[in-house]
């Protein structure tokens, strides 16, 4: 698989407490040079980037991050406002103890709800797989599909497990048609990325990937 096409599937990442702006400067760079899908950043830079980088860059954020847990409304005031400051895709959070208490209705719903603020831009749901049974990731796919999110996403990348094949097969198998696949959290190689985008992943989130390309730069891959 050439660079370019790897690169092109990357959602470039920093999502840490403590990313200054240098850092997120240098991100956006990377991700200019290397055409890279998008940036997912802190919400807070989203304006910043914006005006610093008009359309050179997509721009991407999280909501109910890391956790999930916040409301419904407080989830939505998010979205309003990365919207309101530029933001193209939003990355966001279920609520996991929904999940646990059975609640996959709610789940669905609180999805629906984001997608129709969200509107034409994407909207990507991450259900942190870590934490959830077989079953459990199966209705996730259905509240997925039937909230008309358009990516159902693995990990947040800060609970205690990240993407794994096994996932990515069982979404394949259980999304609607217009679902599309992002893997994020433990993906530590080109061979990684590679594999996650051949078993059908539209999108890889990571912090890594351009680290890892420039590490063995060539179009082997």
């Amino acid at each position: 698989m050439k660079t370019q096409e790897i690169l092109s599937h990357v959602d470039h990442t920093l999502l840490k407490a403590f990313a200054t702006w240098e850092d997120i400067q240098t991100l956006c760079e990377e991700a200019i040079k290397y055409q890279t899908a998008s940036v997912c950043v802190p919400p807070c830079y989203i304006k910043r980037i914006h005006d610093t980088y008009k359309d050179k860059i997509n721009i991407c954020t999280v909501v109910g991050f890391p956790l999930g847990y916040s409301a419904t409304k407080a989830k939505l005031a998010e979205v309003r406002q990365a919207l309101e400051d530029g933001v193209n895709e939003v990355d966001m959070v279920i609520n996991i103890t929904d999940v646990k208490n059975g609640n996959y209705d709610g789940v669905t719903e609180e999805i629906r709800a984001l997608k129709q603020a969200v509107g034409d831009r994407i909207l990507k749901v991450i259900i942190e797989t870590c934490y959830l049974t077989r079953d459990e990731k199966i209705a996730m796919c259905r509240a997925v599909t039937e909230g008309k999110a358009d990516y159902i996403k693995t990990s947040t990348g800060f609970g205690t497990g990240g993407a794994s094949m096994e996932d990515v097969l069982l979404f394949k198998e259980h999304i609607g048609n217009q679902v599309k696949i992002k893997a994020a959290g433990g993906v530590k190689s080109v061979e990684d990325m590679v594999a996650f985008i051949e078993a059908g992943c539209d999108r890889i989130g990571t912090s890594s990937a351009i680290a890892l390309i420039k590490g063995q730069l060539s179009d082997s891959y």
